[in-house]
């Protein structure tokens, strides 16, 4: 925690029922953020337990049901917090995924797989970004976004090949933006690697996630298989003052992941 550093703020959490985004929409009310709207598409009693935590971190919570793949749920999800007259912080955490890890399998997708992820991943983003203009830009201080990318985006790896493309895509777009935006919204991105949450477990046997687990932690160069929160601290960064002077950035934030044996290979 850094104080009280949001106190006041309006944020608004996309696919915040569990995982990463519920824990930023704790970080963010625990560190003093006036209400917190939570967004989740299916998972409505996970949703409210995400609710209750904020609520009990200090922070007024408001639910909202709806699809950020769609141009109405996005616009949904902003009308939420019209009535406060300002959106401080935008987490567009949403994704999915279609779980292919074998990417030289070209079967195991298909179009419709690449074009519901970019759907969720890319267009969902930017039309959260789009709806919720207006509202960044009212407060005293330049609004921030804050994407959800993936490790996926800079090294090819992970769930599938469109996954990875679609956070491929959502970097390069956290760019544009950052210069388009300006200076009246920032707009950066964070770049998880493996985090330690259910979301796996809806398409990986739960013996391959434990494999999966025991394999990142032994081979990380800081030996850990990161939890929610650990990612956190580091999205909510960017939304925060500390991060007023930073736009069009990319922070991977994977226990070293990235590094793959490069830090051997000069002993």
């Amino acid at each position: 925690m850094s104080g009280q550093d949001f106190a006041g703020s309006v944020i608004v959490v996309t696919g915040a029922s569990t995982g990463l985004g519920r824990a930023i929409a704790i970080e963010t009310a625990g560190r003093g953020a006036q209400a917190v709207i939570i967004n989740y598409a299916n998972s409505a009693a996970e949703a409210d337990e995400t609710a209750r935590m904020v609520i009990e971190a200090g922070a007024e919570a408001v639910l909202v049901k709806a699809d950020v793949g769609q141009d109405e749920g996005c616009k949904t999800i902003v009308e939420a917090a019209a009535r406060f007259g300002k959106i401080d912080a935008l987490f567009n955490n949403a994704g999915i995924t279609k779980f292919a890890p074998d990417h030289s399998d070209l079967d195991a997708v298909s179009m419709d797989d690449f074009l519901r992820l970019y759907q969720v991943n890319v267009v969902g983003a930017f039309m959260m970004i789009r709806a919720a203009r207006s509202l960044l830009e009212a407060g005293p201080r330049a609004g921030s976004v804050v994407n959800t990318s993936s490790i996926a985006a800079v090294t090819g790896i992970g769930s599938s090949v469109p996954y990875a493309a679609s956070k491929g895509a959502l970097t390069t777009m956290t760019l544009s933006l950052a210069r388009a935006l300006a200076p009246k919204i920032r707009v950066n991105a964070v770049c998880p690697g493996f985090i330690d949450t259910p979301w796996f477990e809806k398409g990986i046997p739960a013996q391959t996630v434990e494999r999966m687990r025991q394999g990142v932690a032994a081979s990380t160069p800081l030996k850990a298989a990161s939890t929610a929160e650990d990612i956190a601290g580091a999205a909510v960064f960017f939304a925060s003052p500390a991060a007023r002077h930073v736009t069009g950035e990319t922070l991977l934030v994977d226990a070293g992941t990235h590094l793959g044996m490069a830090s051997l290979s000069m002993r």
